[in-house]
């Protein structure tokens, strides 16, 4: 072979051999550009996966709202539960008048133990136990299943795990994840709210402290008729409840009504209705509020769910023939706060005291109540005569406190 030939082989050689590297070059490139768009789309399908929907307004709450740290004080080394005299509350005036009357508070307070704790709390798990309309819970609300559930395990994890035993260390404890009441000897554990059972988790609650609570949750959007009640949202609605001292009502038909429905029966409620909607919206965790109520029994129970209250179409005995020296004042010191956690539900909580009107007219104060009773007819809730039941015993009772 000559060495034109010799030159004209390698040249074609060179030539198939530079397709070829070419085509390999343009297949590996094909084949990484294919990967990678495989990959981003991947990438994209997790991220949209793992993302909330932004027009799923409860999704994108639980994932931006943090949990709210609560500082609580504990009680002195010297606090004694067993020694401790219940709190003496006198709220009546001269004349009634409906108003909001909230003084602001500090988280410490949420709970007041005193020496009748043992004997209440016991109670109530009886009065649990056999009246089942003393506690219950919505299955769903704003069109989820959880929610509610969630409110609830929130309570009873701020109530069991952080508050109660930071505030009375010699009365309840943690040990690794159970709680521990060393007063009832009674433990429960602290739990996941995946395993959370609502219903016994609101009997545990009732169970441990002896104030009645209820759970309430803004609803997505206004009401009809309602726009602006509620601030921004709509109006707050009853979800949840463990209730073992009602005073004239039963707490199974709060269940689902709305703030202004659960106070439909209470003179004069529109007042103020409105304005106690914009307060929840507003309302924060750690900064709760305080107010009290009163009204007259003629008995001694705490469990009352008829009988304390005159409503619309019921008979009516005006002037009933009592017996005095049976008869309490009632009070009760009610709590609003928001609940630390996602949900943002308000816990609408309330302790009941019973004075018996023998110490009250022994402590001289007989004709103040008096003229307080009497003054359910004046004011801007006239109503509340009827409505608090002064029309059956009112003459009886003012007649022994005045004597």
């Amino acid at each position: 072979m000559t060495l034109v030939e010799i030159l004209v082989v390698l040249a074609i050689a060179a030539v198939v051999a530079g397709c070829r590297i070419g085509l390999l070059q343009h297949r590996t490139h094909a084949h990484r550009a294919n990967n990678d768009k495989n990959n981003d789309a991947s990438e994209k399908g997790r991220l949209l996966q793992s993302a909330p929907d932004p027009s799923d307004k409860k999704a994108a709450a639980e994932k931006t709202s943090p949990s709210t740290h609560v500082e609580i004080e504990s009680m002195p080394d010297t606090f004694n539960w067993e020694t401790t005299t219940p709190l003496k509350l006198r709220p009546f005036k001269p004349r009634y008048h409906i108003t909001m009357g909230l003084q602001t508070d500090t988280p410490s307070n949420l709970i007041v133990i005193d020496r009748n704790y043992r004997d209440r709390v016991l109670s109530r798990h009886d009065i649990l136990g056999s009246e089942p309309r003393t506690f219950g819970v919505l299955p769903s609300f704003n069109d989820s299943p959880v929610i509610v559930r969630d409110a609830v395990h929130e309570l009873y994890t701020y109530l069991l795990r952080d508050y109660l035993p930071a505030r009375y260390p010699s009365m309840f404890h943690t040990t690794e994840s159970v709680f521990h009441n060393t007063v009832t000897g009674t433990h429960y554990p602290l739990m996941n709210h995946h395993d959370l059972d609502p219903l016994q988790t609101l009997k545990v609650i009732g169970e441990t402290v002896e104030d009645d609570m209820f759970l309430l949750l803004q609803q997505d959007n206004p009401t009809p008729g309602s726009e602006g009640a509620g601030g921004e949202g709509g109006e707050h609605t009853a979800v949840a409840f463990v209730c073992c001292h009602p005073a004239g009502f039963d707490p199974s038909e709060k269940l689902g009504k709305l703030l202004k429905d659960v106070h439909g029966p209470v003179p004069a409620y529109e007042k103020i209705g409105p304005s106690m909607e914009r307060y929840f919206a507003r309302l924060e965790a750690g900064k709760p509020v305080k107010r009290v109520n009163w009204s007259v029994q003629t008995h001694g129970r705490l469990f009352a769910p008829t009988g304390n209250h005159v409503y619309e179409g019921d008979a009516v005995q005006v002037d009933e023939d009592i017996n005095p020296n049976d008869a309490n004042l009632r009070v009760e010191l009610q709590t609003l706060t928001r609940v630390p956690g996602n949900t943002r539900a308000i816990l609408f909580s309330f302790k009941t005291y019973l004075y018996p009107l023998t110490d009250i007219k022994t402590e001289g104060l007989g004709p103040q109540l008096a003229d307080a009773i009497e003054g359910l007819k004046e004011g801007n809730a006239p109503g509340m005569w009827v409505y608090k039941g002064g029309v059956r015993w009112g003459k009886a009772v003012c007649e022994f406190l005045r004597s």
